[in-house]
């Protein structure tokens, strides 16, 4: 195991990452722990949008080298826009803190540390930055939509649904 400090941040990012760690702490999806644990080399990162937004995450590349990816299949682009270009009207939504829905499992917990300038912090839910979430919230959706999927109106790419329709009417009444 390998342990060092945080990588260091400009204010600016500091005050960033205090913020969303605030937020994900008040969410419960994050819980602070004591200093004298071991952490893996892991520090809070934060990755900004084109829109300026910016989405905390943990740098865990180290234990993504290690883990196995999950091989459950992320829908295609191309072929969810062809399903889309046989609706007249379109609504799409997302899913606020996505990855944050599913927990995670009471022994990979340690491996889910950050160490920021405020402190050591372990997740409780799958973090953003994890090799296998995007799959993991995925299957999660497909679960909860596969009927509606399977009428094929509503498709599902991870964190944003999109219901379709002929008429603005049927948009309306799903």
């Amino acid at each position: 195991m390998l342990i060092r400090p945080p990588y260091s941040a400009s204010l600016k990012p500091q005050e960033e990452i205090v913020k969303q760690i605030n937020e994900i702490l008040e969410m419960d999806v994050i819980r602070k722990i004591g200093h004298n644990e071991i952490v893996e080399i892991t520090t809070p990162a934060l990755i900004t949008w084109y829109d300026g937004k910016s989405r905390l995450c943990g740098d865990f590349r180290a234990l993504n080298n290690y883990k196995k990816a999950d091989r459950y299949l992320i829908p295609r682009i191309p072929h969810s826009l062809d399903k889309l270009a046989k609706g007249k009207y379109i609504t799409k939504m997302n899913c606020i803190k996505g990855f944050h829905q599913n927990g995670v499992k009471p022994n990979a917990k340690e491996l889910l540390k950050i160490m920021c300038h405020r402190g050591i912090y372990e997740y409780t839910r799958i973090p953003f930055g994890i090799k296998i979430a995007p799959a993991c919230f995925q299957k999660m959706m497909d679960t909860i939509f596969e009927e509606e999927i399977f009428e094929g109106w509503i498709l599902v790419y991870i964190d944003d649904i999109t219901i379709y329709a002929d008429t603005w009417d049927t948009i309306c009444s799903t």
